[in-house]
């Protein structure tokens, strides 16, 4: 039998908004308890724009990947594989658009996944899936989601804005996926769910316990089917979903309990080494849902220990799925990471007092889902952040038809 061809990710880009809001700021002025920001553990989160839908931002991630592609490359990607719970139809794939506006090859596979926060990994392991069975092949992976805060609640200041691109390929220079099985877990469960493009429903506690559950459960699966595996020692770094790092805490801490017997003396220093450095981004910008996870890797690897390299990866997404996966890190991954000036990026973006920060969530709230007709002023994003990469925009919606184009580098 012929050696299996590593395959994971070859480059990524990130987009996580032009503008962003202090998360302390947002608590004071919704007179939200301030003894629960610290188990938030938010800083800060992204905004989105007037005009930047799920769509443009997915492409806005994307279009540093694959501007990057000599044309030969280009044309061997076959899937434009888009994750999403902010879709903007109910029939179209997010994905035709996307590829539209990067101008790829028409022989691509043009798929919309949602699985709520799990819908990047679901999609990751899909993309990984057909590389694999149709050599030479590579396919693009955006997860991304523009959610409608809801104002005033204690979920308002975790709710961010962004996309995570990724291009799988056959032997990777970023991360490779382990060819051996996942861990899964799933199960009926209304924890959260959305009926409507602006009503969030969540029962927090139910919520809380899923995510837990399905923690041990998608890990138990894990070494059942990889034995020898453990929480504890088989992993230089973990990254988990990161509703809100506070949870992530707890879950690890939880988790370690359980699965491996360690006292609570051992938690913080594993929590430190292992599982903070997975939260450096995802503090700065909030839970972007189905990208959320994605984000979290590339921080674990970003802000890792050099020498680490074998990665636990734990996707959720309410309702629920979950998985357990493993992956490695490639050597150089650290540099070409740090060479996107994704921190950079992050700072760069434009602070908002708060009543600036309602009145660009209110006008990103007429061309969401269900809007008829609509003119965006791209006068608004191009204003905000560094603007030395283009950005995709919603330039109207007319009939429902939605017209895309693109802000040039200032």
């Amino acid at each position: 039998m012929s050696e299996r061809i590593p395959v994971g990710v070859d480059a990524v880009g990130v987009y996580c908004g032009s503008a962003v809001v202090d998360v302390a700021e947002l608590f004071a002025a919704r007179g939200l308890d301030p003894a629960r920001l610290a188990n938030l553990g938010m800083r800060h989160k992204s905004v989105a724009a007037a005009g930047e839908d799920v769509v443009a931002v997915a492409a806005t991630a994307a279009r540093p990947v694959v501007d990057a592609l000599p044309a030969a490359e280009r044309s061997r990607i076959r899937g434009v594989l888009v994750a999403t719970e902010s879709a903007v139809d109910l029939s179209r794939s997010a994905a035709a658009p996307v590829h539209e506006l990067l101008e790829l090859p028409r022989h691509c596979r043009l798929v919309e996944v949602k699985q709520a926060c799990h819908g990047g990994v679901a999609a990751l392991r899909l993309a990984a899936a057909l590389v694999a069975t149709e050599p030479g092949s590579t396919v693009l992976v955006v997860a991304a989601d523009v959610p409608v805060p809801g104002r005033g609640t204690y979920m308002e200041p975790s709710q961010g804005v962004g996309a995570v691109a990724a291009l799988v390929t056959e032997h990777p220079r970023l991360l490779t996926l382990d060819p051996g099985p996942a861990g899964c877990h799933g199960y009926a469960a209304a924890d959260f769910f959305r009926p409507a493009a602006d009503v969030d429903v969540m029962d927090t506690d139910l919520s809380l316990l899923s995510y837990l559950d399905c923690l041990v459960g998608a890990f138990t699966d894990y070494a059942a089917r990889n034995p020898g595996a453990d929480l504890l020692d088989s992993f230089d770094l973990l990254a988990m979903h990161t509703p809100f790092p506070g949870m992530v805490r707890g879950a690890h801490r939880s988790a370690l309990r359980k699965l491996t017997g360690a006292g609570p003396g051992a938690v913080p220093g594993d929590f430190d080494r292992r599982v903070a450095p997975s939260l450096r981004l995802p503090e700065r910008v909030g839970n972007i849902y189905s990208a959320t996870t994605l984000l979290a890797v590339l921080s674990a690897v970003l802000f890792g220990p050099d020498d680490a390299d074998r990665l636990g990866v734990f996707s959720y997404g309410s309702g629920c799925a979950a998985e357990f996966l493993a992956a490695r890190v490639v050597p150089g991954a650290r540099e070409r990471l740090a060479a996107l000036g994704i921190d950079r990026e992050l700072a760069a973006r434009t602070p908002l007092p708060v009543a600036e920060y309602d009145a660009a969530v209110d006008r990103s709230r007429a061309t969401g889902f269900g809007a008829r007709d609509a003119r965006p002023e791209p006068d608004e994003l191009a204003g905000w952040g560094a603007g030395d990469r283009p950005r995709a925009v919603l330039t109207g919606i007319r009939d429902h038809r939605r017209a895309y184009a693109w802000l040039p580098a200032r």
